[in-house]
């Protein structure tokens, strides 16, 4: 007659294995979706993507790269402000891309 092994101290009487959350890993949001999802996030993406645009525009002028820098003080001194203001629907853009 064998005896039913018992658990070492400290492990989980579940087989199911926890991500410290206390939920299983299939169940547990993924942090990706909840970056991705938040308004945030969306909202960075959408600057970048208008300082990118400004970078080429400002690029194709000047005959070379101006670099991603150059391109993102330029656009934040002169156009960020315009921009939030529109994306809240606050009003036009006059002078902004």
């Amino acid at each position: 007659m064998n005896p039913t092994p018992t658990p070492s101290p400290g492990a989980s009487s579940s087989a199911t294995p926890r991500n410290g959350t206390g939920q299983s890993p299939a169940s547990a949001p993924q942090s990706g979706d909840l970056l991705k999802d938040s308004l945030l996030y969306r909202e960075f993406v959408a600057e970048r993507d208008e300082i990118l645009r400004h970078k080429w525009i400002e690029s194709e002028k000047a005959g070379h790269d101006i670099g991603f820098e150059k391109a993102l003080l330029d656009w934040v001194l002169r156009y960020r402000a315009a921009w939030r203001l529109q994306r809240s629907g606050g009003g036009g853009m006059a002078g902004a891309r």
